[in-house]
């Protein structure tokens, strides 16, 4: 296990205690046990940790296709996961579209605003003035009670029932191979973008730079594979896989480029 937590952040560390003692948990009581919504970089050192333990599976589901967001059902091997296992719920928020125009951001800040962990919601997709997120079934009784507006706007949300009226997903991922001299954060987004490491390191320093979902201003930092990384005005991109060195010295990517998709 240690070979396993050394590859990992400090400041992850405490969300891999939590993922130990849920796999503890699990083998203990012989039962499965289903975490709240992860993002890919979580999603990833659930399963590095899980694989250290033989007699214990996973599965993910996150409701809408291609999703960031997803709940992590881990299981004895003896248990067949079931979609109700995973306890989620998609709605559609109604408001008057023809007058005001909402955007993720909107949607985010006013769930984050009903004193509910981020972890008790999935996706959020908005798609031509129409709206649909997943959150947590546990406390889906309190967000339809609390969830009456967004900024000034008043909304009102509907149990989706038919999958087949979930929003599809608009964007894509497509891949690519490149190096890098190294892999601080500075250098990779320079090579990504094709930009100097002096702007690169501007845009770190200015707090336009994310990753995985967190603010970062530290240039040397070092990406690992899952990372994602968002720059404002440029884009979101993820670290697939780290291919190891050429000739030359230099670390080869594979990386991941988000892309809209036309409809």
């Amino acid at each position: 296990m240690e070979n396993v937590l050394q590859h990992f952040r400090k400041e992850e560390q405490p969300f891999i205690e939590q993922v130990m003692n849920i796999m503890r948990e699990v083998e203990d009581r012989y039962a499965p046990k289903l975490t709240d919504f992860l993002d890919p970089r979580q999603q990833f050192i659930v399963d590095s940790i899980r694989r250290q333990y033989g007699d214990i599976e996973s599965a993910t589901d996150g409701a809408l296709e291609d999703v960031e967001r997803k709940r992590v059902l881990l299981y004895p091997s003896y248990y067949i996961p079931t979609n109700e296992d995973f306890a989620m719920t998609v709605v559609e928020v109604h408001y008057p579209n023809k007058f005001v125009t909402l955007r993720h951001k909107d949607v985010l800040g006013s769930m984050m605003s009903l004193g509910i962990d981020r972890s008790k919601f999935g996706d959020i997709r908005v798609e031509d003035g129409a709206i649909q997120f997943v959150v947590a079934t546990e406390v889906i009784d309190y967000v339809r009670a609390n969830f009456v507006g967004i900024g000034k706007v008043k909304v009102h949300i509907e149990i989706v029932e038919d999958r087949l009226n979930y929003f599809p997903q608009r964007e894509e991922w497509t891949s690519e191979s490149l190096t890098v001299s190294s892999l601080r954060l500075d250098s990779v987004i320079s090579a990504i973008f094709n930009i100097s490491r002096q702007k690169s390191s501007a845009l770190i320093q200015s707090g336009k730079v994310k990753v995985n979902w967190s603010e970062k201003d530290q240039i040397s930092m070092e990406l690992q594979e899952s990372d994602l990384i968002s720059i404002r005005g440029l884009g979101r991109v993820k670290i697939l896989m780290i291919e190891g060195r050429t000739k030359k010295d230099k670390i080869r990517l594979q990386i991941g480029r988000l892309e809209q998709k036309i409809k």
